[in-house]
């Protein structure tokens, strides 16, 4: 597949990835499965890893500022 913006390849990859809740409470996500561009770095998520992070985040601590999270398919 090619980038949408620097036409570079995009390949599969594993990052670790902030996600701002609220105005003080931030999850980081371990492992995280991306599409990522090997020449400009901007990456995807596919729609199957977008729905269990977010069904993740639902069972997230509502009280806790910073989570991190080792995501698991």
């Amino acid at each position: 597949m090619k980038c949408h913006i620097c036409d570079g390849e995009v390949k599969g990859a594993t990052s670790d990835m902030p996600f701002k809740l609220e105005a003080n409470r931030i999850v980081i996500f371990k492992n995280l499965p991306v599409l990522q561009c090997d020449q400009c770095g901007e990456y995807l998520l596919e729609d199957a890893v977008m729905k269990r992070v977010e069904e993740m985040l639902d069972r997230i601590d509502a009280s806790a500022e910073l989570e991190i999270v080792r995501y698991a398919a």
